[in-house]
């Protein structure tokens, strides 16, 4: 790590801490730190958060790997060329896993701990700079990123832990056809990557909760109203932020009675991690796990229609390693 990363690393954590003090005087640290903190345009005018900008990987391919949580991981990214395809030297990296409910791992309803601490350690790996992981908790953040097992075993991997709290959110405008301007976890906004690690599971209202709707947890504010126009909100989340890499933990799969569980009996272990910089075709792959065909699902349509991916997975190559 050079010394000026760390100069730099060093000012943004003290814009951070202001914002919880002092607003004004954040609002104007904010305003001089052009390069990490200033809010992206509307996409109506064309721009999006995209991750992947700069980096020469297969768009259409997706990586079924088979086995246990680390080495299906690893097994995933390698088939996709390596992590070293997708992070480069002193870059910031932010690991967004599902850590939305207050529950343990054999139950399905976050992503698997030991999927998110490999990641963590290939990233590192790889000499990124920081590595945070991070969501919104629907339950109590602490219980739920303790009781996943993310916090301990995402830390002792390397990571920094990013606990949701007011002063960690900044105003974007996602300029979508639902979603306008929210509260959203900066971090999420200002890191040199972005990799999505959902959960593969059942969701009683949109079907389906994989990628495109794990992103609901960089979101703050009244996210309940999102819910009445979901499969809009989801795409509109879909295209303001488009990671650079998406890891799909369907190690053990919660096939009923999502997005929260509670009941092991509801849950099948598939031993799978799905991994594409196509979040819509992760979706549309993962979708078949508890019995859904892609076309049942509104919000793939939809990220099919903006050009956020291919939801027809006879148009990709899918390969599966063991």
């Amino acid at each position: 790590m050079t010394e000026s990363w760390d100069r730099r690393r060093f000012l943004k954590r003290v814009g951070i801490a202001c914002a919880g003090v002092a607003g004004a005087s954040a609002i104007g640290l904010a305003a001089r730190d052009e390069g990490r903190d200033r809010p992206p345009q509307s996409r109506r005018t064309g721009q999006v958060r995209a991750f992947g900008t700069g980096l020469d990987v297969d768009e259409g391919l997706i990586a079924v790997a088979s086995g246990g949580p680390a080495e299906a991981t690893r097994k995933a990214i390698e088939a996709l060329g390596g992590i070293g395809g997708f992070v480069k030297s002193g870059e910031s990296v932010v690991i967004k896993p599902n850590v939305g409910w207050d529950r343990t791992p054999i139950q399905a309803a976050n992503t698997n701990p030991i999927v998110v601490a490999t990641l963590v350690e290939m990233c590192l790996g790889a000499d990124a700079s920081e590595v945070i992981v991070t969501d919104h908790s629907c339950n109590e953040a602490r219980r739920c990123f303790t009781r996943s097992g993310i916090w301990r075993a995402a830390e002792d991997a390397g990571a920094e832990i990013l606990l949701p709290a007011p002063h960690r959110f900044r105003t974007y405008d996602l300029g979508g056809v639902i979603l306008g301007k929210m509260p959203v976890l900066a971090a999420a906004v200002q890191a040199d990557r972005f990799i999505n690690v959902p959960v593969a599971k059942h969701h009683g209202l949109s079907g389906f909760t994989g990628a495109m709707k794990n992103l609901y947890g960089i979101l703050g504010g009244r996210r309940n109203r999102l819910h009445q126009r979901i499969d809009d909100s989801i795409a509109d989340l879909a295209d303001f932020i488009r990671p650079t890499l998406t890891v799909m933990d369907a190690t053990r799969v919660l096939v009923r009675n999502g997005p929260v569980g509670g009941d092991v009996a509801d849950t099948e272990e598939v031993r799978k991690v799905i991994a594409s910089v196509d979040q819509v075709a992760v979706d549309a792959y993962a979708c078949g796990l508890i019995g859904l065909e892609p076309q049942a699902l509104p919000f793939l349509a939809l990220g099919g229609e903006r050009g956020l991916g291919q939801p027809d997975l006879g148009r990709l190559e899918v390969v599966e390693v063991g």
